[in-house]
């Protein structure tokens, strides 16, 4: 057993590892791949979205980054992007499933199945076949970190998008699962669940004085949450500081869930 005298800072560095972010391109998931690069990671990024602005800042910090224009929902879709970063880098030594998709409908009776298959593919089917595929490499190296970006909706309800909380609840169900499954070949499984962030996403509802408020006033911070709060989480549990943290959803909310 090693004595606390042997900790160092170095346990947050990801120097020569390499990481997949998927939707790592935009949105918060391009303060993941960012992150993650400024620890010392190789960044490999799959995404349906354009955009390769992320690219340059990675290589800026000295890490090497890739691209891959891919639709998860697709079949055989989770393996290629597994194969194409072991092909790019040499292995994978993080996932994070970041990319998500949520589609509100005010009339419950309009979000229908296809609105429900469509996010139930990308949110919790994909996040399941990148994990299953990425095992075959972590464990015969006896190592690993998945982190699945879960949400306040893996703990809440929310209306206007069934699947949406039906999803980030599956998301959280299946970290802990897979945080059972794979711990013996020393492979953790986290979640993170971001709360109210100042996105795109949210751009109409804070700037809205009424919608925006109503965040606000359940927030105990007192202000949205910026893709940088998110940032020192996932590269702790990226990294060997976080080894012995198993099956965990770690909420970023600005103590939303406590009011």
């Amino acid at each position: 057993m090693e004595g606390i005298e042997n900790f160092s800072m170095d346990f947050f560095s990801l120097k020569g590892k390499n990481a997949i972010v998927t939707g790592g391109n935009t949105g918060l998931g391009q303060s993941f791949s960012l992150a993650l690069a400024k620890a010392g990671a190789n960044v490999f990024i799959p995404s349906i979205q354009e955009g390769d602005e992320i690219i340059k800042l990675i290589e800026a910090e000295g890490t090497k980054a890739a691209l891959l224009h891919v639709d998860l929902t697709q079949s055989g879709a989770a393996a290629k992007v597994i194969r194409s970063c072991v092909d790019a880098f040499g292995s994978v030594d993080s996932l994070v499933n970041s990319a998500g998709l949520c589609i509100n409908e005010k009339d419950v009776l309009s979000f229908g199945r296809k609105q429900w298959d469509l996010m139930t593919a990308i949110n919790f089917t994909a996040p399941f076949e990148l994990s299953y595929e990425a095992a075959k490499f972590m464990i015969p190296q006896r190592s690993g970190k998945i982190i699945n970006i879960c949400s306040l909706f893996s703990f809440l309800g929310g209306r206007w998008s069934p699947a949406y909380a039906a999803t980030k609840h599956g998301l959280a169900g299946l970290t802990k699962a897979y945080s059972d499954e794979l711990a013996e070949y020393n492979i953790q499984v986290n979640g993170i669940a971001p709360g109210y962030y100042a996105t795109e996403i949210t751009a109409d509802t804070r700037r809205d004085p009424a919608a925006n408020k109503r965040v606000l006033d359940h927030i105990p911070a007192g202000r949205w949450g910026e893709p940088l709060d998110l940032m020192g989480a996932v590269v702790f549990l990226a990294s060997r500081a976080s080894d012995y943290i198993n099956g965990h959803i770690l909420v970023v909310d600005g103590g939303y869930l406590v009011r």
